[in-house]
């Protein structure tokens, strides 16, 4: 199958090797680019936890090695797996950032010190209104910006000759931004044609009620892969 991905390029890397180990073509199509912020302050606080809802929020944090003591908490393997790299002994709970708040209401104290959230301008879920109203001091931090893409990238062609057969969106904005695209470029009836694996249904209730979309198990890269066997 050809696959248009749609993580940024960041993301991206260990997605792209998976689908080709199984024998898809990738076309890479990334709606956003991830831009850090600079001079960026971090109080220092005696943190009981740090909480991460993407890998980009990990890897945008300026100086980590302040932070490396802190229990730092992520919603799953890939942001797990960034905060490792940084030598973070990280653990990933909940799936998303609505399971992570689940988690760190049943689990963690509200007296026992802030929760230091790291994030983008944009998020999927609201973690520091959910921890909030649990009784915890969370304290978001915005390090980086998700700016839109523009065009669809490698994608425009394929949409153009009907030789892309699946689309993977991960998130709201994502598909909000691929819809958009396609719009601009005249591309619906195309676009129409294909299939969307979703990783939620928050994500897939962006696209037009017409279009092909099938909604993963669980808000996991493991069940969009069994989704996408499934489509073969």
């Amino acid at each position: 199958m050809r696959i248009a991905i749609t993580r940024p390029e960041e993301d991206a890397g260990p997605l792209t090797a998976k689908l080709e180990a199984l024998g898809h073509q990738v076309i890479a199509a990334p709606m956003m680019a991830i831009r850090r912020r600079d001079h960026v302050v971090i109080a220092d606080l005696p943190y009981q936890a740090i909480a991460v809802t993407s890998a980009n929020g990990i890897r945008a944090l300026p100086h980590p090695e302040r932070f490396l003591m802190f229990r730092t908490l992520t919603v799953g393997p890939q942001s797990l797996a960034a905060a490792a790299a940084l030598g973070f002994k990280a653990e990933a709970h909940g799936g998303d950032v609505n399971g992570l708040a689940a988690f760190i209401a049943a689990e963690l104290d509200p007296q026992a010190g802030p929760i230091l959230y790291l994030s983008g301008a944009e998020t999927a879920g609201d973690l520091e209104a959910q921890l909030t109203s649990a009784g915890f001091d969370c304290r978001r931090v915005v390090l980086y910006d998700a700016v839109p893409a523009q065009s669809l990238g490698g994608a425009e062609p394929a949409l153009r000759e009907s030789t892309i057969d699946a689309v993977l969106l991960y998130s709201p904005r994502t598909a909000r931004i691929w819809r958009e695209l396609v719009t601009a470029s005249g591309l619906e009836h195309q676009a129409a044609a294909i299939r969307y694996l979703c990783l939620s249904r928050n994500v897939a209730a962006v696209l037009p009620d017409k279009w092909k979309v099938a909604v993963a198990a669980s808000p996991h890269e493991a069940a969009m892969l069994a989704l996408l066997e499934q489509c073969r």
